[in-house]
């Protein structure tokens, strides 16, 4: 049995480290969205 080959972890790419940045605008646009999506629901069936 041989040692399986060493990794360099540090040259990786995390793809959560590419969005992250983004998230304090992304998620309160998105929540914003969803309840004006609700809301057109709502009174189109009403």
């Amino acid at each position: 049995m041989s040692a399986p080959p060493a990794q360099d972890h540090s040259t990786e790419k995390d793809p959560v480290e590419d969005i992250v940045h983004a998230m304090p605008v992304v998620l309160p646009v998105m929540g914003a969205v969803l309840m004006f999506l609700l809301a057109f629901i709502a009174v189109f069936m009403a």
